[in-house]
């Protein structure tokens, strides 16, 4: 994703868009192009734009520095006040120097003259502060719903005034979608030995064509033959965290929800529950044998699903 892309765009939506309709519009788009569901070329580009996006708008933090700063609100200092940052770019555009939004590769030394400006306009200097604690950081990071039920580690490359940074990030067992992970000392650096400051990461948990999430809990289709609703079976649930077996009761309907405690993501006190919602499949084709069974029951049973 290019510097000049516009993240509402990307997803389709309004700058006054709620975290509602952003959230519907990034689940909508991901389920469309999702690689494991759209074969077409493009879509894992695409996919991945739009993961980026919704990382930014989905984080109010973030949203807010975005709408103030443009594409480089990531530069940013956590502290700078919007209006004079403003100000300063014009500063800069009226000396016949390009601005950080106008230019995608900014080197150091003119990122630091930017800075420089800014300072004397806010009528303060940085080598008159001594030591200046380091600012805290803001970023999303998306992750499939595996890695959020399992945890690990990650690498994530995060740009800065002096280039960019790889970092390794701790991501724990059964993180949910949209918490906050604190990363002490993994912000900005401080100046003349001050320490660093936190990065916080925004997490977004990317949609999965074969689960829903809820919180903690996790709900899964459970295909029956309609033998199996009638009569009972045990049969297995493919989760996050493995296949387990479940029992189906006789006489089991469609959209049934039926639960396995525990099976959901794991949290630092209990972990969310496996939901599987039935759907009872018929058979496109049917042999004659079979055929010949339903016509028998059919003739036998005076069960009418349509009766009140």
């Amino acid at each position: 994703m290019s510097d000049s892309t516009d993240y509402y765009e990307v997803l389709g939506v309004d700058r006054t868009a709620t975290s509602d309709e952003i959230k519907r519009a990034y689940r909508k788009l991901a389920r469309t192009h999702h690689p494991d569901i759209n074969k077409d070329p493009s879509a894992e580009a695409r996919f991945k734009e739009i993961g980026q996006a919704n990382e930014v708008l989905s984080d109010p933090g973030l949203r807010a520095r975005y709408d103030a700063f443009g594409a480089d609100f990531r530069h940013v200092p956590d502290d700078v006040d919007p209006e004079e940052w403003a100000n300063a770019q014009r500063m800069r555009d009226q000396g016949g120097r390009p601005s950080p939004g106008q230019q995608q590769n900014v080197d150091d030394a003119a990122f630091q003259d930017f800075f420089e400006d800014l300072l004397r306009e806010q009528g303060r200097t940085a080598r008159g502060w001594g030591p200046i604690p380091g600012a805290d950081q803001r970023a999303g990071i998306t992750l499939s719903l595996e890695d959020a039920f399992h945890g690990g580690r990650r690498s994530l490359t995060m740009a800065g005034p002096t280039g960019e940074r790889t970092i390794q990030v701790k991501i724990p067992a059964g993180v949910t979608d949209g918490q906050t992970i604190r990363l002490p000392g993994q912000g900005a650096r401080g100046s003349e030995g001050a320490p660093p400051g936190d990065l916080f990461l925004h997490v977004t948990i990317e949609p999965d064509p074969r689960f829903r999430l809820d919180g903690r809990d996790i709900e899964t289709d459970l295909p029956l033959a309609p033998w199996e609703a009638v009569l009972g079976a045990t049969v297995p649930v493919g989760g996050p965290g493995g296949t387990t077996k479940i029992k189906v009761s006789p006489g089991t309907s469609t959209g049934k929800r039926l639960r396995i405690r525990g099976q959901g993501l794991p949290g630092p006190a209990t972990a969310g529950d496996l939901y599987a919602r039935v759907q009872i499949v018929v058979p496109e084709q049917s042999s004659p044998d079979d055929r010949r069974l339903y016509e028998e029951l059919a003739e036998l049973s005076d069960f009418d699903p349509r009766s009140g």
